[in-house]
């Protein structure tokens, strides 16, 4: 559900009162600084975007035609201007928003590392803020929008969900 970048569209365009959201596919950056702590972009606080001033994952929505790691690269530079150099596919969340006449849509996280020169060197083009940020912040202190907080969940603490759990 590509709630990164939606289109928005007025229920009437002379009302400005009411704006209404699409989805798209979408990738999205789980960034982790060689330090440990994750890159997050604070969202504009307008109506037309998913989940307005919130935290969350850098990334948007997969053009037609586009592969999801071309996305990834081109999204994560537009609003960065970081050029990703290893980007690991981490997991996919598919939505099912027919009960809204508005389709299904995939949102695909990638494990992107980053230095801290890269961290650095980084320029935001989209959002309000750019931080750094512990796990523990991230799941326990930011207003993260819901899809990446669970993404971010499922990554920070992957060694208590992986295959090598002690039988009971």
């Amino acid at each position: 559900m590509g709630m990164e970048a939606p289109s928005a569209m007025k229920s009437d365009p002379g009302d400005d009162s009411r704006v209404w959201l699409t989805g798209s596919d979408a990738v999205a950056a789980i960034i982790q600084v060689e330090d440990g702590r994750y890159l997050m972009q604070h969202r504009d606080s307008t109506p037309e975007i998913w989940y307005p001033d919130h935290w969350g994952c850098f990334g948007g929505a997969v053009h037609d035609g586009e592969d999801p790691q071309s996305a990834l690269r081109r999204e994560v530079y537009e609003e960065l201007e970081f050029k990703l150099g290893d980007a690991t596919y981490f997991t996919r969340f598919d939505f099912d928003l027919t009960g809204l006449q508005m389709g299904r849509y995939y949102r695909i996280y990638y494990i992107v590392p980053m230095t801290l020169a890269e961290l650095g060197a980084v320029v935001l083009h989209e959002g309000n803020d750019v931080q750094a940020f512990s796990g523990e912040a991230v799941l326990n202190t930011l207003r993260v929008t819901p899809y990446d907080a669970f993404a971010m969940f499922l990554y920070h603490e992957r060694k208590r969900l992986g295959p090598e759990r002690p039988v009971t």
